[in-house]
């Protein structure tokens, strides 16, 4: 618990310093990335913002996906709630950072998903 309270603070400071100063745009949609470790393969998985897709027992919902104004292909925060189908419970709910996978990662036994990039 205190390891996720240090990652989301991490992430706020991050979202609101001085790199995420620069003006961002707002995408239509994402291009999101699911590993599932039992089998090892991994699936791109496409979205629009309002958008839910079910990935294995996961619901993905795309609540907004922004990207640095120079250079559309540097970076991707994308706004993200995952909710586990089987237990009814979100899993994870907050904002996902393309380079910075670790900083704020789905802690789930099975599946591993990430954000590679927003898309119009």
């Amino acid at each position: 618990m205190i390891g996720r309270a240090i990652r989301m603070l991490v992430c706020t400071a991050i979202l609101t310093g001085p790199a995420a100063a620069q003006d961002t745009v707002r995408a239509g949609g994402a291009l999101l990335r699911g590993l599932d470790k039992v089998s090892g393969r991994t699936t791109d998985l496409p979205l629009q913002v309002g958008e839910a897709i079910r990935y294995g027992r996961l619901e993905l919902r795309l609540g907004e996906c922004r990207f640095p104004a120079a250079d559309q292909s540097s970076d991707a925060f994308a706004q993200l709630t995952i909710t586990d189908l089987r237990q009814n419970a979100t899993i994870f709910s907050g904002w996902m950072i393309a380079s910075a996978p670790a900083l704020s990662a789905l802690d789930d036994a099975r599946y591993d998903v990430w954000v590679m990039a927003c898309q119009s």
